[in-house]
């Protein structure tokens, strides 16, 4: 079990205990070790499930490549509870869906859901995507405004500029020297990019 999947599974577990619902631990120690896609398929699209079963079907479809899970995922991506947001980031990467770059991109670059966008950054780095350095440039720059409060998103644009290490993160990079907290990410991302030194 690869250490995503062991987090995941102990905190829907206890997610699951915590609950109070009659069968919840029966229905999760279930979905958590099927093989039956039509079965994890089904607690995403029948009403009823709670969210953490809709999160544990959505995840193991994900990390099988079965696309059906593409929805679910999209909308964990961009949940209030990071760690739903890290497990959805990581089925994602896995899926091999070809929407998956385009749909990151669109929850990173949107302002009303800035506070989110960490995760979807992260994935557009992993994903190598042509959709990440432009979403990546584009959060970033008005990430540089002044007193914004998200920081976090910012450094992660910044890092992960520098791993895609696109020319064209240049004036960006750039202008993130400026900025104390982002000016040491910033000169090394610069560095790993060609001519930018």
């Amino acid at each position: 079990m690869d250490e995503e999947l062991r987090t995941l599974t102990e905190r829907l577990r206890a997610e699951s205990a915590a609950s109070g619902a009659p069968g919840a631990l029966a229905a999760y120690d279930r979905l958590v070790v099927s093989g039956d896609h039509d079965e994890l398929a089904g607690v995403l699209t029948e009403p009823g499930h709670p969210l953490w079963a809709r999160e544990l079907a959505a995840f193991r479809l994900g990390t099988a490549g079965d696309r059906r899970a593409f929805e679910s995922l999209v909308l964990l991506l961009n949940h209030r509870d990071p760690p739903r947001c890290a497990s959805a980031a990581h089925a994602l990467a896995r899926l091999g869906d070809p929407r998956t770059a385009r749909a990151a991109a669109a929850l990173a670059t949107n302002e009303l859901r800035v506070a989110y966008a960490l995760h979807p950054v992260r994935l557009l780095v992993e994903l190598r995507a042509p959709e990440s350095v432009p979403a990546l440039i584009t959060t970033l720059e008005r990430r540089l405004r002044p007193h914004d409060p998200y920081r976090r998103v910012a450094l992660a644009c910044v890092e992960g500029l520098g791993t895609l290490g696109d020319d064209r993160a240049g004036p960006v990079l750039h202008d993130a020297l400026a900025h104390p907290a982002l000016a040491e990410a910033a000169v090394r991302a610069l560095a790993r990019i060609p001519g930018q030194r």
